[in-house]
């Protein structure tokens, strides 16, 4: 691993704080909130909550959505120290009471989270790492001998499933690829190095355009009309649905991987496995290009703590899935998302989609392309792996909404902190000399 083991985790840790900066909040978050008076600010904040507006209002079509109140389900109690949320499982619902938090809204750290709020997004992001990782380490130490057979005639049976279905390309696929050994050099770095960053990245820009835009946006001193607004319309709650959407990828993973063990194909090729299946297995003539001695190995992947039968399914693929269908379907701000009409001899009136619209859906093919070239070519997975980790993107994407039901333990979690985390539609509360602004649930309200 060398310097990796130094400079893997400086870049993850630099990507995060770059995040924590850019998506941060106006100074004026950092100070104690006044106490609120009767008044405009206190009408205007109430009629937004209870889901009226005050006059006069700006309406923007649609462009600041239902969504871009916070997603969590529940409402502000009227009782003190106490608020009510809502958990639901297969249309079974019921209401409990959780800690309310807001009273700590005061204390240092829930002003620091007010100021950079993306700190919020890092600790969610660190504690689905870690405890996947932490999960991953675990099966890892207490492995078997009997699970490291299991696993390889799980990967046996999966070519087995493969040549039946007449998908079985992943040799071909490697010898082509290691016909040209710059070429798989920058594969190998693909699949090592691009994973946990890209993904990072993708938290930080969708954060961005969806939440911290739109409120640089509004923040200014007249209300902008909605076609010169630079974020997407979806609002946060299109972040939210992501971020959990991983953290159900990792869940459904973690169980799968660990009732079924398989081997990745680059293992097949062990030289010191001596067993009845050893002559198939090495057989096929799978290359271990990322672990060799001209590998690019990644620091995340190499350790004791790395479960190295863990190939079904395959959440790098799942992940870029994931990013690649989020980015090429986004809702754009409304002046990146005009048509163009074309006439075509004067008669036939055709509308092509805007430059920014184009990007985006070719970005969002060729990211999970590149990925899935990646982890065959190199021999990570199987091309079931992909397709398993496909399927568990749909179900996590489908079903993210289950983790909602968490909402209670954190309401606790930070009580016992003594920490407010920042609600979204409490950050978009602004001031200003002509008067106030109050943003969420489909109005501007001066």
């Amino acid at each position: 691993m060398g310097a990796g083991a130094f400079i893997e985790p400086a870049v993850v840790l630099s990507l995060l704080l770059g995040g924590t900066w850019v998506n941060r909040s106006a100074p004026q978050y950092f100070a104690r909130k006044a106490p609120h008076h009767s008044g405009k600010r206190r009408d205007s904040v109430e009629s937004l909550e209870s889901g009226g507006s005050s006059s006069p209002a700006v309406e923007t079509d649609g462009l600041l959505s239902p969504g871009f109140r916070s997603s969590s389900p529940g409402e502000r109690a009227a009782h003190d120290g106490w608020r009510k949320r809502e958990i639901h499982f297969w249309g079974w619902r019921k209401s409990v009471w959780s800690a309310d938090t807001k009273q700590f809204e005061d204390r240092m750290l829930s002003r620091l989270l007010r100021r950079f709020p993306f700190l919020v997004e890092v600790w969610y992001w660190a504690l689905i790492y870690w405890v996947y990782q932490l999960g991953r380490a675990f099966t890892a130490v207490t492995i078997v001998q009997g699970t490291v057979h299991s696993a390889r005639r799980h990967a046996v049976q999966l070519i087995h499933l493969e040549q039946r279905l007449h998908i079985f390309w992943e040799l071909s696929i490697q010898q082509f690829f290691l016909q040209y050994p710059l070429l798989m050099h920058w594969i190998n770095r693909i699949y090592s190095f691009i994973h946990i960053p890209g993904t990072i990245l993708f938290l930080i820009g969708l954060y961005y355009y969806t939440i911290t835009s739109n409120r640089l946006t509004f923040a200014s001193p007249h209300t902008p009309p909605a076609s010169t607004v630079h974020g997407s319309p979806a609002g946060p709650a299109l972040y939210q649905a992501r971020r959990r959407t991983m953290a159900v990828c990792n869940l459904i993973a973690f169980i799968v991987f660990t009732a079924w063990p398989c081997m990745p194909p680059r293992l097949l090729s062990d030289p010191a496995y001596k067993g009845k299946l050893a002559p198939e297995a090495r057989g096929y003539g799978f290359v271990d290009t990322v672990h060799g001695a001209e590998g690019e190995s990644s620091v995340w992947t190499q350790n004791k703590f790395c479960n190295q039968y863990a190939a079904m399914p395959s959440l790098h693929f799942g992940y870029s899935l994931l990013i690649g269908l989020t980015v090429a379907t986004i809702p754009l701000a409304p002046h990146h998302e005009r048509t163009r009409r074309v006439m075509v001899r004067g008669r036939v009136c055709l509308r092509l989609p805007s430059a920014r619209r184009v990007a985006c859906v070719l970005l969002g093919l060729l990211y999970p392309a590149i990925i899935l070239v990646a982890i065959i070519a190199t021999a990570n997975h199987f091309i079931l792996d992909a397709v398993a980790g496909a399927i568990v993107c749909g179900i996590a994407w489908q079903g993210n909404g289950i983790l909602l039901n968490l909402c209670p333990l954190e309401d606790w979690f930070l009580w016992c902190l003594r920490m407010h985390k920042p609600e979204i539609e409490a950050l978009s509360v602004l001031e200003g000399e002509e008067g106030e602004r109050v943003w969420g649930q489909g109005v501007v309200t001066k």
